[in-house]
């Protein structure tokens, strides 16, 4: 098993008055060659975005871009037609393919809203953009791993063009899973949202990242009540 470790503090830091941005890696001006990527997994921003405030229409290409809000509500707009809120246990993907052009503004007024960023490089370029979200309550477990983004249409969750397979897991102190790469030469990236962990020895904090590969399995357990995001990805490029 090969292992990287990055510990919440040493992520780039941006901010910018209304928004506050962590980047696990290379993102805007925060630039590392030594934080790039974790094999296909190009994008991890941890966002807080002031009250009423937010991104202005941009545009996106060839990219699969994963939203996952963890408090208060976020509202989208996009030139696909897409009006709509994602809230603290949803999950929104978006597959920009040839082209999409989209809004992200924090719909309350009166709190901040955070919410992770995340982009996978897709295994197909030029596909027609796409928009999906759906609510994680109906299949969220207890003190194990479940599946929220996969390859598969017709599985559970969402669904993006590449071998990406993301988990959750909400553990109290003591309980642990043990998680079952997909596809082999994948790797993980395991980050934590809450609490601590034990991963392959390694005790992880909030907001601590550790990359694992070159192994069939791995196991984390909850040193306290922790809430854990997986994100399994090809090391290699397409």
């Amino acid at each position: 098993m090969n292992t990287i470790i990055h510990r919440s503090d040493t992520r780039g830091d941006a901010n910018h008055g209304w928004l506050h941005s962590k980047h696990t890696f290379s993102f805007a001006n925060y630039h590392n060659p030594e934080r790039m990527n974790f094999g296909v997994l190009r994008v991890l921003n941890d966002d807080t975005v002031s009250e009423s405030r937010g991104f202005g229409t941009h545009p996106h290409q060839d990219m699969e871009i994963v939203s996952i809000p963890l408090e208060g509500d976020l509202k989208h707009e996009d030139n696909m037609g897409n009006k709509t809120i994602i809230r603290e246990g949803d999950i929104q993907v978006m597959s920009a393919g040839t082209g999409v052009m989209h809004s992200e503004y924090n719909n309350n007024p009166d709190k901040p809203v955070k919410f992770l960023q995340i982009w996978v490089i897709p295994n197909k370029r030029n596909v027609e953009p796409r928009y999906d979200q759906i609510s994680l309550k109906d299949i969220a477990k207890e003190n194990e791993f479940y599946q929220v983004l996969s390859p598969n249409k017709d599985d559970q969750g969402v669904w993006a063009h590449q071998d990406a397979w993301f988990n959750i897991g909400k553990f109290t102190k003591g309980n642990s899973d043990t998680y079952q790469i997909n596809k082999k030469g994948n790797g993980v990236y395991a980050f934590i949202l809450e609490g601590e962990v034990e991963l392959n020895g390694e005790k992880l904090s909030k907001r601590d990242g550790m990359g694992v590969w070159d192994t069939d399995s791995f196991t984390v357990k909850a040193t306290e009540d922790a809430r854990v995001l997986l994100m399994e990805v090809p090391m290699q490029m397409n």
